[in-house]
C-alpha cells in the first residue's frame, strides 16, 4: 500500500503553511520553490484543502494561503482524507456504496484485519499535528 504524491505533497505544502503560520499568506510559487513541488500540482491540491476547511486563501499583491486554525489543531490525518478521501485498504470498507460492495460481509474471514489497519492508520495519522510534524527533527544519517 502506498499514499500518492497528491498526499505527499499535501502534508508537505501543508508543513510549510505551518512554518509560517505567524507571517500571514504564503504564494503556492514559495511554497512550490521550496519544497521542489510542480506549481501546477499544488494548484490542483489547494482546492481540496481549501473545501475540507484547512487552508483560506487571500487574493492580491500580498495573497497566498494560510492555515485555517492553528498548526496544533491540524491533524495529519485531516490533510491526508482531504485529499485522498476516506483511508479505506478495500474496497468492501470504503464509506462509499459499501453497502453494494461485498456480499460476504456478514461472514467475511478477511474483513477484520482490514478493518484493523485502516483503524491503525487512521489512529497513526490522527496522532501526528502539523505543529508537532515542523518540529520533528530529521534523523541525521550514520554514515
Amino acid at each position: 500500500m502506498k499514499l500518492s504524491a497528491k498526499v505527499e505533497y499535501g502534508v508537505r505544502a501543508m508543513a510549510v503553511l505551518a512554518i509560517y503560520y505567524q507571517s500571514g499568506p504564503l504564494p503556492l510559487r514559495e511554497i512550490a520553490e521550496q519544497e521542489i513541488i510542480s506549481l501546477k500540482f499544488l494548484e490542483q491540491i489547494f482546492p481540496d484543502l481549501r473545501r475540507a476547511g484547512l487552508v483560506h486563501s487571500t487574493r492580491g499583491s500580498r495573497g497566498g494561503y494560510m492555515l485555517s486554525r492553528p498548526p496544533s489543531e491540524i491533524r495529519v490525518g485531516d490533510i491526508v482524507r482531504a485529499v485522498e478521501g476516506p483511508i479505506t485498504p478495500v474496497d468492501c470498507l470504503s464509506e462509499i456504496n459499501s453497502s453494494d460492495c461485498c456480499h460476504r460481509k456478514s461472514n467475511c474471514l478477511t474483513r477484520q484485519v482490514w478493518e484493523k489497519l485502516r483503524d491503525r492508520i487512521n489512529d497513526v495519522l490522527d496522532e501526528v499535528s502539523l505543529n508537532e510534524l515542523v518540529e520533528i527533527k530529521p534523523v541525521e544519517s550514520l554514515s
